[in-house]
């Protein structure tokens, strides 16, 4: 028995489609990124992930795949970052990763040296990591966040990037907030 035009059709609707690049594609992690740095402001986070970072369930926390390494993000989004004139990044750290111990996780010790080389200039604060992943979860609640996820396979050490007003600076917020409560004349 010959197949018919119609069973042909249908065995082949099972056959697993491949795509490629090509127009029309989704945009990358860089172009992903240039196009929510203006819209976003203070209270916005971008995180650059380990490669095991889990996909958060929160609607307002977008996670991507770069495909690239740690060092060449953390580079790219610092820089676009010191571009901007109405944002500035708060770094935040894994508390952890100061006591992962180097035969653990070879390449760690060479790891935080090239942080510290890299974060130099930038208020950098530590926190555990369950701390940080709340205080995600929290902001995502009313606020967006990035996270590009890196092909970095060493533990803690995801770089999380709170948004602050590049243009009023924290002394100035405080000031104004003591001026507020202080007793109208």
């Amino acid at each position: 028995m010959r197949p018919t035009i119609v069973s042909l059709l249908f065995a082949f609707s099972f056959i697993p489609v491949v795509c490629f690049a090509g127009p029309g594609d989704p945009p990358n992690w860089k172009q992903i990124l240039n196009e929510r740095v203006p819209l976003y402001g203070h209270r916005n986070w971008i995180v650059i992930a380990d490669s095991a970072y889990p996909a958060q369930a929160r609607d307002g926390i977008e996670t991507i795949v770069s495909g690239a390494g740690q060092s060449e993000v953390l580079q790219y989004v610092l820089t676009l970052l010191s571009t901007a004139k109405h944002v500035r990044p708060i770094v935040f750290l894994d508390r952890e990763l100061k006591y992962v111990p180097e035969i653990d996780a070879p390449g760690i010790s060479t790891y935080r040296s090239q942080m510290d080389d890299t974060l130099k200039g930038h208020e950098v604060q530590t926190l555990r990591h369950e701390q940080i992943i709340s205080k995600l979860d929290a902001a995502g609640a009313a606020f967006r966040i990035l996270i590009i996820k890196t092909n970095l396979t060493l533990p803690y050490t995801s770089v999380f990037l709170q948004l602050d007003c590049a243009y009023w600076s924290s002394a100035a917020e405080q000031k104004i907030r003591a001026s507020m409560a202080a007793p109208q004349k």
